[in-house]
């Protein structure tokens, strides 16, 4: 099986007919000839809102969750009807950052997303916004569709706005994506809440798990984004494993490790465990099995893994016991 598109639409762009139709045609087209396609959409929300007859975006969290509740079988049915009109079918997938994190529902949803990739089935993918209060506040559907590329091990994440790309000053598209974070990016969409600096912040995260992204416009066929134009986003050269790109880019950080320099220089230059005799201080609330940072003395940051020992152990800092293994740690 070929690798996946993964291909992300903001709310904007969900709530036009037209859009909507073209591309799930030109979807339709790809998973026929043999390529997977994910979609993940956004447009929950900004349905119900236009269910509810609400033309504000509100800011109380609980309406907000019941306008997702309304509109996300309003979205669902929207891409159901548009890529069945092309004889392909649909699923939906709902994820939080919680299943993200978590090492074990992070593969059941890699194994879910593989299987409805294989029977020709095009996931349709978003956040669970009436459940998960911090989506609402502080995610945004750009971020999982990055994650979702990297989850799928995509062969590229196509991220579609209302305009041609990343611009410049002079509204010209910055076609190379490592010019695009000097940026001076603009609003947020009144539809939407991702925004164009969220687009670069998703594309650079997929592109540093090896997988190429590209920002361009919804409006165009898709065909012609795959071929070229956008602001485009080369993919670094990795050789890490799929647990290693999940705790580099899955797996949340609740705590920060600050170790000595002897310790430091164990882990960095022979790949050693870090000890607890090696952690001078344990900042936040963290317990076995979180994500931790590890930084230097200074504070400077080196890394992330798994703490294999809660805050009050760390703290102790007992002799010749792993605060976090060799095999469950990665370096920046």
């Amino acid at each position: 099986m070929k690798r996946p598109l993964v291909v992300k639409l903001g709310s904007t762009l969900v709530l036009d007919d037209q859009v909507v139709r073209e591309r799930a045609r030109e979807m339709g087209e790809l998973v026929r000839d043999g390529t997977p396609v994910c979609v993940v959409s956004s447009g929950a929300v900004a349905l119900g809102l236009r269910w509810l007859n609400v033309e504000r975006r509100p800011r109380s969290l609980p309406r907000l969750q019941a306008a997702s509740a309304v509109g996300q079988p309003l979205l669902q049915r929207r891409w159901e009807d548009a890529l069945a009109a092309h004889g392909v079918r649909t699923a939906q997938v709902l994820l939080t950052a919680a299943e993200i994190a978590d090492r074990r529902a992070y593969v059941n949803a890699r194994n879910t997303l593989d299987e409805l990739h294989r029977i020709g089935v095009v996931p349709v993918v978003n956040e669970n916004d009436a459940t998960a209060t911090d989506e609402i506040s502080f995610g945004d559907n750009d971020t999982l569709a990055a994650q979702v590329a990297v989850l799928v091990r995509a062969r590229l994440l196509v991220l579609l706005t209302s305009v041609e790309g990343v611009l410049d000053a002079q509204a010209s598209v910055i076609p190379n994506g490592a010019a695009a974070r000097a940026t001076v990016f603009g609003p947020v969409s009144v539809a939407g809440k991702g925004g164009m600096e969220s687009k670069v912040a998703a594309a650079e995260l997929a592109a540093g798990a090896g997988i190429p992204s590209v920002i361009a416009s919804g409006t165009e066929p898709l065909p012609a984004v795959l071929e070229g134009g956008g602001t485009r986003f080369a993919a670094a050269a990795t050789g890490e494993s799929a647990f290693k790109l999940w705790l580099r880019f899955g797996k949340r950080v609740t705590g920060r490790l600050i170790v000595d320099d002897g310790a430091q220089r164990a882990v960095r230059r022979r790949g050693s465990s870090l000890l607890a005799v090696g952690v001078v201080r344990c900042e936040g609330p963290v317990r076995a099995g979180d994500g931790v940072e590890l930084c230097g003395p200074d504070g400077t940051p080196f890394g992330r893994g798994i703490s294999s020992l809660d805050a009050s152990e760390l703290e102790a800092r007992p002799s010749n016991v792993e605060a976090v293994h060799r095999d469950r740690l990665i370096l920046y």
